[in-house]
């Protein structure tokens, strides 16, 4: 008699555990896009946008783009006289364009509408740099805005003098003048996926990531410049699944 009052809530905990692993949300497909902020960008380092299908339990393959504007670690802003700002230094923006091929492996599965799902990730492919001239507002006249002359030109530190830089070019100026670097990126990072709804998710991703071109990329004068970029990054997102 004593035995059948132990078996019978040990035969019961070990139904409700089984029926709690199964009472979980599953899903074949998510498309997720995100605000990324990272160590070689600015307040905001770019966007993300990653589609992902089930190919095994709790495997998925996934195909993604990053949209990065990648800075030069010694980057400093310096106020002008007109009380604007602008880089010293500075010549070329790089925008990095990433293409990703990767896997996504759950290591904890959330339940319906409570909890967190936790998968590692990883991914790998090639870069695009886009390196931009870094347009400024030039007053020839040292940095005297009544009655001189003012033009928008690349920055050039060997001939522009800090007196005469009034501000900065137009957003994406230049642009039409840029040159082309082909690079490869790899990243590893853990996401925490949460969400009241199944066909929705919000989240996290944090991780490390490595971008690395076929030669040194120019983007400040005077100090080093490289061809690979390590960052750590950190990005929230946004999504749908299916």
């Amino acid at each position: 008699m004593n035995k059948k009052i132990l078996i019978l809530p040990l035969l019961l905990l070990i139904g409700l555990t089984s029926n709690a692993q199964e009472d979980h949300e599953d899903y074949n497909s998510e498309f997720v896009w995100g605000i990324n902020k990272n160590t070689s960008g600015g307040l905001i380092g770019g966007f993300t946008f990653r589609k992902s299908r089930k190919i095994g339990d709790n495997l998925f393959e996934s195909v993604g783009l990053e949209v990065m504007n990648v800075k030069h670690n010694q980057e400093t802003q310096l106020r002008t006289s007109a009380g604007s700002s602008f880089i010293f230094g500075k010549v070329n923006y790089l925008y990095a364009l990433r293409f990703q091929y990767g896997r996504e492996l759950i290591l904890f599965r959330k339940a319906p509408q409570q909890g967190v799902e936790i998968k590692a990730i990883t991914a790998i492919g090639p870069s695009l740099g886009i390196l931009a001239p870094y347009y400024i507002e030039y007053s020839p006249d040292r940095g005297s805005t009544i009655g001189g002359n003012t033009e928008r030109v690349p920055y050039d530190p060997s001939i522009h003098s800090i007196e005469g830089i009034i501000g900065t070019g137009y957003l994406f100026q230049g642009i039409q003048e840029s040159n082309i670097r082909i690079g490869a990126n790899l990243k590893a990072g853990i996401s925490f996926e949460m969400g009241t709804l199944k066909s929705s998710v919000t989240g996290v991703e944090i991780g490390a990531l490595l971008d690395a071109y076929t030669q040194k990329i120019d983007l400040m004068a005077g100090v080093e410049n490289k061809a690979i970029f390590p960052t750590a990054y950190i990005t929230i997102f946004y999504g749908t699944r299916r």
